[in-house]
Parts: C-alpha cells; structure tokens; sequence
C-alpha cells in the first residue's frame, strides 16, 4: 500500500508541474491603460514577459505611435524603460500632442513583425481583441483622492511545480474607482540595491514582489528590505511619495513543503 501512494504522488507531482510549466509562456505583453476610455493626456505603459522584452528594449530604437481609425499618427514619446528583476521589462510612453476627442486609437510600432501584431491583443472577458483606447472630451481623468493611503499587511510565499510566489502585501484605504499606478521603489537594505517599477492593484491589495513566473522584484532567503510608493492616475498625476515601509524577507518565515 505504501508503495502504491508513492506511485499516486510521484504522478500527481510530474502532472502537476507540468501543467504549472505549461502556464509559463515563452512570451507576451501587457497594455496599460487597463481600461479603454482615456483622457485627451493619457499616459501609456508597454510592458514584455520573456521573449517579449527584446520588443520593448527595442523602443530606445524605434518609434511608437497612436493610430486613429483615419489613419492619423500620434507619435509616443519614450519616457523611460524599467527593467524588473524576473523577467519583465516595461517601457513608459507620453503623447506628444494632445489627442483627438471621441476618437478610437490602437498601437502601432515602426518595423512591426508579425509576432508583435499578434501580441497587440488583450482579453475581454469573453474573447482576445486587439488592443484600442477611445478618447472622452475631458483634457483630464480626475484626480487621486489625497487620502489614498497604503498598509503593510503581510508577506506571503507560494509554493508551485516550477518555482514560488513570493509578496509583500499592502492593503489600500480609500481606493478610487479609477485606474491607478503605483511607482514603486524597493531597496535591498543590506546592498542599497534600488529597483523601480509601475504596478497595480489586484483585489485591493497592492503585492510587491513576484509571481512563479515573472515579477518585478526578487527577495533573498533572508535579509531585510524596504518600500515607497508613488501613486498616479492615467495622465501622470501623481500624489507626494509614501513613507518608506520596511519588511523582511518574505522567505525568512516560509515553510518550503517540498
């Protein structure tokens, strides 16, 4: 019988991680705005995963450009490009002129490929479409609530087939019903290693750190480390920066079951 539950495990655990590996792609991309309807000042975020960070490295190169349905371009001024610790890399973008009201716009990059017009997608809800933006009339979105505070709630680590999740979790008071970007500054207190990246919200909760596959920041197995945030609607308004936040390695208290 023991060795019949061995046989069971060993399965459940190479069917497992296979499947927890399959869910790690090789490439994609992200789009922010998350929604759809911008101010005439949106700011844009391009974002890569794996592969897909060639593309967005290649921006420092390339021109990006907002194309309406007429056919006008609106060139995309580069900002500035983030490199994540796990194998993300985003790249920030402005207008260089105000955009049209009313008006539907998608992305277009100079020298497109073929897999990057097949990356210009995002899911619905109910199927993949690709990426667009409408323009309202208002010249601005509104603005943050000055109140719009952050708390450390925890750490937290997740074991899968192919690596762990590990987070610092931030719960957030007062939280707009508009899209939000947080700037986020973390520093390796031992090392003064600074690494800064835009992320959003998930469920109410701000989670600093990464995912099994990819993540903006890494933790060692022990060491301290500490946090600022810098909160913006989608045109760039920005509240004053956060108190730093100071928390331990979110290993330091993991149980590794494996």
């Amino acid at each position: 019988m023991d060795i019949m539950k061995k046989i069971i495990f060993l399965l459940l655990m190479t069917f497992g991680i296979q499947t927890v590996f399959a869910e790690c792609t090789s490439r994609g991309m992200k789009f922010f705005p998350s929604k759809k309807e911008i101010s005439l000042n949106s700011m844009f975020i391009i974002q890569g995963y794996a592969d897909s960070e060639k593309t967005v490295n290649s921006f420092k190169h390339r021109t990006v450009y907002l194309e309406s349905e007429q056919g006008e371009l609106i060139e995309l001024k580069l900002q500035e490009i983030l490199k994540g610790e796990m194998l993300i890399t985003q790249a920030i973008f402005n207008p260089v002129s105000i955009l049209k009201p009313n008006t539907i716009y998608s992305l277009k990059y100079t020298d497109q490929t073929e897999d990057e017009i097949k990356e210009m997608m995002r899911y619905n809800g109910e199927r993949n479409e690709k990426v667009f933006w409408k323009t309202t009339d208002k010249t601005s979105v509104d603005e943050l609530n000055p109140n719009l505070a952050l708390e450390f709630e925890r750490t937290e680590v997740e074991h899968y087939g192919c690596g762990p999740e590990a987070y610092a979790i931030f719960k957030i008071k007062n939280k707009p019903e508009a899209e939000v970007w947080y700037k986020t500054e973390v520093i390796e207190m031992k090392t003064h290693k600074k690494v800064v990246y835009y992320i959003k919200e998930s469920n109410g909760t701000l989670n600093v750190g990464h995912g099994m596959c990819s993540g903006a920041f890494e933790f060692k197995r022990k060491g301290k480390y500490k946090v600022r945030f810098t909160a913006m609607n989608i045109d760039g308004k920005s509240l004053k920066k956060t108190d730093w936040t100071t928390f331990d390695s979110p290993f330091m208290n993991d149980k590794n079951p494996f």
